[in-house]
């Protein structure tokens, strides 16, 4: 018998202007929180690593339309817009990944630039559990990253939202197809 992987519940930018009402909002974002939860609370009673991560721009950053960037200012440092969605039951020692800090680069994977592939793997861990915002742009960036960095990757379908609704079979295809389990 094979001994289960070591998973860790990675949560992407659940944050206030990813979600319904914000700056950048998602289409039906709202509807993950109950499975968002589901996963917080299992991850918990597992005794699983939770992190979550978050964009955490500068004022005046590169992805800003006003610097020629595709996107509206959003996710602020420090501001309410760049918090963690309340409705997110994030524990209080979930370990917090902050991307695109620089003024001149944009990260969209939680593994860029940050760090948290060398952490994972100084837990121990060999498998990440994915969900937040946004499915076609930094989720899929972080599973992307995550697979090539060795973890194995689960996917939780029902726990993500596309700013492009229309996308979201294609983005599931392609990301099953580079070796994401999706659940």
């Amino acid at each position: 018998m094979s001994a289960t992987p070591k998973t860790a519940l990675l949560l992407v930018d659940v944050q206030y202007d990813f979600c319904e009402g914000g700056s950048l909002s998602v289409p039906d974002s709202q509807a993950i929180f109950p499975a968002i939860n589901r996963l917080i609370a299992e991850a918990e009673e597992a005794r699983e690593p939770i992190l979550a991560s978050r964009d955490w721009h500068p004022v005046d950053h590169c992805s800003f339309e006003s610097r020629g960037g595709p996107w509206p200012v959003h996710c602020i440092q420090d501001s309410h817009g760049a918090a963690f969605h309340e409705e997110m039951d994030l524990p209080d020692d979930a370990v917090r990944v902050s991307k695109g800090t620089s003024f001149d680069q944009d990260n969209y994977s939680a593994f860029d630039g940050t760090g948290l592939s060398g952490y994972l793997r100084r837990l121990g861990v060999e498998q990440v559990r994915i969900a937040g915002l946004a499915l076609d742009v930094c989720v899929q960036a972080t599973v992307d990253d995550a697979l090539g960095e060795g973890f194995g990757v689960e996917l939780v379908a029902d726990a993500t939202r596309a700013v492009e609704p229309e996308a979201t079979n294609r983005v599931l295809g392609t990301l099953k197809d580079a070796g994401a389990r999706i659940v």
